[in-house]
């Protein structure tokens, strides 16, 4: 096997619809978890909104939840060496604990 054949072979193609291509913003994501399930809401916390509505909701097994904390991990150590440390606000005006949120998603 030459090594087209193996790069076509261990591609993936995946579709992509415009609706989808276009994103959706979120600044703010809570994570839930059941013993086969974790769930990732995606919110757009924004001001003078009282319930910031939940943008999109993942769920996915923990195993490939644990894979994208992977990818992510190594994403941003990619991201860092191209563009210098991402610098985290500690003096932000909100930080929702799990005990302040009352939401319905």
């Amino acid at each position: 096997m030459n090594q087209n054949e193996k790069k076509e072979k261990g591609s993936l193609s995946i579709g992509l619809s415009e609706e989808v291509a276009k994103g959706v913003y979120s600044n703010m994501a809570l994570i839930t978890h059941s013993p086969t399930e974790m769930v990732i809401d995606f919110v757009a916390l924004l001001p003078g909104m009282p319930k910031p509505p939940v943008c999109s909701r993942v769920i996915m097994a923990p195993q490939h939840a644990k894979r994208l904390m992977f990818a992510l991990q190594d994403n941003i150590a990619k991201y860092e060496s191209m563009f210098g440390k991402i610098e985290i606000n500690e003096g932000r005006t909100y930080s929702p604990s799990v005990s302040e949120f009352h939401g319905d998603a």
